[in-house]
């Protein structure tokens, strides 16, 4: 019975999907155009990949979007009618796709734009025909082009009438993108046309164009060899060929548009070479920081890389919403000068924010969370970052055995950045686009487990942060100190830390002193790239520096016989880690991401145990979705979040990947099918005899395995996540049970209470 119905659905889906064609509603004596085929002709041997790609991109138009052989789009809007009138139809007519019609393709005129393509690309003797594929109702192009291997560049010579331009181009060939044996390429020689404008640029000539420059071919060589000339238009605006020199500079850091409408005219007090408009007491930051952030100076040559320099490194410190830097000439006695108007617009320097979420774990606890911020944008009048922030939350298990344990929290902070390094030794800031930073961050975090015990956390960081470019970014936190006391521990917690000494031994050494750097590498900034990659890497160590003062000092520390800073055991060890991701843009809204994630910590010295905030962990809404949060390992270890509520066991070593599909479903709806694999191990040093230690002959038999579906809403500045997830490997079981795929079944209650995880998140896991 049940196979009868499946086939009588699957027939009238055809019946239905079958008539989604659209050439139905076709106009009389008209065909659909179904696309071209390209076909390629040469008695050479020829890149067809290459050329193909060349072709396609000539061929007009696009034909209907099939899917699944169909054109669903074309049939909605065939359907709807010449002049829908019904709301049904109004909306089929807007979502559906107008007919592409074979009246509508000019194979001639196309066959000429492919001819100019490929002449573009070095076939400089191709010549394209077409044939037209005719059907019942549909119609498609072949075009057969028939071509040969491209020109080659035999040489290139400048040939430049001016001889101080000539000299700046001849400096900076090194760089050329035109080189003898490459092949003849149109855009190339546009790029390298765009090169030598920015070369020039950044040596003054602030008014050249790459327009100027000329490319004269000479292909009289029998030898498919074309020789090239690199000379100036022959008539150039006096201006495109004058060295151009900074003459005034002036800055008005409360610019507005309504005061130079109005023709309001400020003050101005001269500092130096500088002219900042406005009184003394309207600058809200100290004019020194700002002209440390200025590379554009008084009588010097103009340059287009130190414009950059200054309108990026003003905008990063965050004080302004618009920088703008306009220029304009001197009159005639002063040939060769521009005065500089370097115009920001103001952001207000105070701000408060106040948050309220409800957060709902995978562990099945819930709560509110609140998060309260004040920030100061120009604390001492040098653009200096001051954040006050308090955070709290409170969260409880609303069902399951732990309806009476929950926990809340209370985590005051305070921090202040500066633009510029503060070190006690002198750091020379590079001239990068971005302004160093330093950091000094002061946090108190009171975590309450009831029934469990109270833990208070001391943190202090003092670090730097600095970028090279867009893409990379520098963290180095030289001083990051953390200590953690327990307070009020139950017999209940007792108990457990006793029967547990890997667990008992992680929350004992809890006094942290160390220095960590974070590299990361981001290609998402870039926009219109097809695959991006995000890599970020990241070493700590600690306590390095107080085992160094005891043996000096005569003493030998040791996990056996720890040493003590201020009463408390101090950590010592060594972690690592490296995160890389890889997206590949498929369309404008449709992608495949994937991560891969590993690392490794050893404790040494002082220390046998990590610290327990210094563990890896596995499992959540940002790991593997389809286990509860911080649940899987370590190793072969099975975690029961139904006896232990709030504690997990951490491990030394942690190894993970995940992929991830994501596509739109309808605008701000997006949708994600993914994958997740992985876990975390203890070292064979580690004291503990949790689970099985790492082994590379053995730890892929160990890695967890989930997947499953996600539904994002996307409204650009804020991504809510829903993930449902289930198991398919489940390491605790035995070796050859570990696979769980037979074992699904949705129709169970018990097996979906057992093994279908919810995650709700801000943000995508990675």
């Amino acid at each position: 019975m049940m196979k009868k119905t499946v086939l009588y659905i699957m027939l009238i889906f055809m019946v239905v999907f079958s008539s989604c064609s659209g050439t139905k509603y076709l106009p009389q004596n008209e065909k659909l155009y179904t696309g071209a085929s390209i076909v390629l002709e040469s008695t050479d041997k020829v890149n067809k990949k290459k050329l193909k790609g060349i072709i396609s991109k000539a061929i007009r138009p696009a034909p209907n979007k099939k899917f699944l052989g169909m054109r669903p789009k074309l049939w909605r809007y065939m359907v709807a009618g010449e002049n829908p009138h019904t709301k049904l139809g109004i909306w089929l007519k807007e979502k559906g796709e107008a007919p592409v019609l074979l009246s509508s393709v000019k194979p001639g005129l196309t066959s000429e734009i492919i001819d100019a393509r490929l002449f573009n690309a070095g076939i400089f003797k191709s010549y394209t025909e077409s044939k037209i594929v005719e059907k019942k109702h549909t119609d498609r192009v072949i075009y057969i082009s028939h071509v040969h291997r491209p020109f080659t560049i035999s040489s290139m010579v400048n040939d430049i009438s001016d001889d101080s331009i000539n000299k700046i181009v001849l400096e900076g060939r090194k760089k050329t993108l035109i080189k003898p044996g490459k092949d003849y390429d149109l855009d190339n020689l546009k790029l390298e046309r765009s090169r030598i404008d920015i070369l020039l640029k950044n040596n003054g000539y602030f008014y050249f164009n790459p327009d100027y420059l000329i490319f004269k071919a000479d292909t009289s060589a029998t030898d498919h060899t074309v020789s090239l000339k690199l000379t100036l238009k022959d008539s150039i605006p006096e201006k495109a060929l004058t060295v151009i020199r900074v003459k005034n500079v002036f800055i008005d850091q409360n610019y507005r548009l309504n005061d130079e409408l109005a023709g309001e005219v400020k003050d101005t007090i001269h500092l130096g070479d500088y002219i900042f408009l406005g009184k003394n007491t309207e600058m809200n930051i100290r004019p020194g920081v700002i002209l440390r952030s200025l590379y554009l100076k008084k009588d010097e040559i103009y340059s287009r890389q130190n414009h950059n320099i200054t309108l990026n490194r003003l905008m990063s410190l965050g004080n302004f919403k618009f920088v703008q830097i306009k220029f304009s000439d001197k009159d005639s006695t002063n040939a060769g000068f521009m005065d500089v108007r370097i115009l920001m617009t103001p952001m207000p320097n105070h701000n408060f924010r106040a948050e309220l979420d409800l957060v709902t774990k995978s562990n099945n606890y819930t709560g509110p969370r609140m998060n309260l911020s004040m920030i100061n944008r120009n604390t001492f009048r040098g653009a200096e970052l001051l954040d006050i922030n308090l955070a709290g939350s409170f969260e409880a298990q609303l069902s399951g055995n732990d309806r009476t344990l929950y926990s809340y929290s209370l985590n005051p902070r305070v921090s202040i950045t500066i633009p510029r390094f503060i070190a006690p030794v002198r750091i020379k800031s590079s001239s990068s686009l971005y302004i160093p930073k330093t950091t000094f961050s002061l946090s108190l975090d009171f975590l309450r487990r009831v029934h469990y015990f109270d833990m208070r956390t001391f943190k202090f960081t003092y670090g730097f942060k600095w970028k090279s470019n867009i893409m990379n970014e520098y963290e180095l936190n030289p001083v990051n100190i953390a200590f953690t006391s327990l307070r009020n521990q139950s017999a209940t917690f007792l108990d457990l830390l006793a029967s547990n000494p890997f667990l008992k031994k992680s929350y004992e050494e809890q006094f942290i002193a160390g220095i960590d750097y974070k590299f990361t590498y981001n290609e998402q900034l870039v926009s219109r790239k097809e695959f991006q990659y995000f890599i970020q890497t990241s070493a700590e160590t600690a306590g390095n520096i107080f085992s160094l003062a005891k043996t000096i000092g005569g003493s030998n520390p040791s996990s056996s016989d720890p040493s003590k800073v201020l009463g408390s055991v101090y950590s010592q060890y060594a972690k690592f880690s490296v995160d890389v991701r890889g997206y590949y843009n498929i369309g404008v809204r449709d992608k495949l991401a994937a991560r891969f994630y590993a690392g490794i910590a050893k404790p040494f010295g002082n220390s046998s145990v990590l610290p327990y905030s210094r563990q890896f962990f596995s499992g959540g809404p940002n790991s593997i979705r389809a286990f509860r949060i911080n649940s899987v390992g370590p190793g072969t270890t099975f975690q029961d979040n139904d006896k232990v509520a709030f504690l997990n066991l951490g491990g030394d070593i942690k190894f993970e990947v995940n992929g991830e599909y994501r596509f739109n479903i309808f605008r701000f709806l997006n949708g994600a099918l993914f994958a997740d694999a992985g876990n975390i191990w203890l070292q064979k040093s580690n004291p503990s005899r949790t689970g099985n230690p790492f082994m590379l002959s053995t730890f892929l038999n160990e890695m967890a395995v989930g997947a499953g579906i996600g539904l994002r809403i996307d409204v650009s500045f804020f991504i809510l996540r829903f993930d449902l997830a289930t198991p398919l490997r489940k390491p605790w079981l035995e070796e050859n049970q570990r696979w769980v795929l037979n074992q699904i079944n949705f129709a169970s209650p018990a097996w979906r209470k057992e093994n279908l995880v919810f995650n709700i998140a801000l943000g995508y896991p990675f």
